[in-house]
C-alpha cells in the first residue's frame, strides 16, 4: 500500500499561537515578560520548544545558557498540554485532501516530532485522530525525523509499504528526512516559512491543499 505521510505542526495546522504562548509562559515565569511574539515568531515556533526559549533567550543575551533552557523546557511542554489548541487551526482544505487520498486508495499518517502524547490530545481535540492510520511523536521511537526509520515505521504501522511514501512537510527537517528514506517530499508554501521552501528544492512544492491529490499519484503513482 502507498501511503501519504503528513508532518502536524506548520503542515497539516498553525499551532504557532499556542506554542508562543506557552513559550511566553516561562519568560513570565523568570520574571522578563512576554519575549516572543505570535505574528513575528511563527516560524521559530514551528521549529520546537527549544527553539523558541532560546530565541527568546537570545532577546536578553542569555541564548548560550543552555542549562536553563533545559530547566524551562518542561515547564513549556506542561503550559502547552494545558492550552494545547486555543488558537491552533487546521490549514484551509487539509482534511478534505486527507478524505480525498484515502478515498483514492492510500493509506494516511502523522510522522511528527511533537511529543506523541500531546500530538495525540491536539488531533483529538480537532477532532481528527480517527483519520489517520497512524500517527507517531518525537518519543514514539528511539529515534526521530530526519532519521529516516522514524518515517519508515509510521508507515508500517498505517499499513503501507516504506519505499511507496512520501513525506508532506514544512521544514528542512521534513526534506532531510524524505532525502534520507529515499522517497519524495511535499513541502508545503502557506506556512510561516513558506517562502523559504522553494530552496530546499523538494519534490514537488504544495501552495494550495485542493491540488495534493492530483499532485501525489504524480510523485509515487497512483494505489
Amino acid at each position: 500500500m502507498k501511503t501519504v505521510v503528513f508532518d502536524l505542526d506548520g503542515t497539516l495546522a498553525d499551532t504557532s499561537g499556542d506554542l508562543i504562548a506557552a513559550a511566553n509562559a516561562c519568560f513570565r515565569d523568570m520574571g522578563e515578560g512576554n519575549l516572543l511574539d505570535a505574528a513575528q515568531d511563527a516560524g521559530t515556533a514551528l521549529k520546537g520548544g527549544r527553539a523558541m526559549l532560546r530565541l527568546g533567550m537570545e532577546r536578553i543575551g542569555r541564548s548560550h545558557d543552555d542549562a536553563l533552557i533545559d530547566q524551562y523546557y518542561p515547564v513549556l511542554l506542561q503550559a502547552y498540554a494545558q492550552d494545547i489548541d486555543t488558537h491552533t487551526v487546521l490549514y484551509p482544505g487539509a482534511m478534505d485532501a486527507v478524505e480525498a487520498l484515502k478515498i483514492g486508495g492510500y493509506r494516511v499518517a502523522i510522522c511528527t516530532n511533537k511529543p506523541e502524547g500531546l500530538a495525540h490530545t491536539l488531533l483529538t481535540r480537532l477532532g481528527v485522530r480517527d483519520l489517520f492510520g497512524a500517527m507517531l511523536g518525537a518519543d514514539s521511537l528511539d529515534v526521530r525525523k530526519p532519521d529516516p526509520e522514524h518515517l519508515f515505521e509510521t508507515a508500517r504501522r498505517a499499513g503501507g509499504d516504506p519505499a511507496q511514501c512520501c513525506l508532506v512537510g514544512d521544514t528542512n527537517t521534513d526534506r532531510k528526512t524524505a532525502a534520507a528514506a529515499g522517497v519524495p517530499c511535499i513541502l508545503v508554501t502557506f506556512g510561516p516559512s513558506g517562502e523559504d521552501m522553494a530552496a530546499l528544492s523538494p519534490e514537488a512544492l504544495l501552495e494550495d491543499y485542493a491540488h495534493l491529490p492530483v499532485l501525489v499519484p504524480t510523485l509515487i503513482g497512483a494505489p
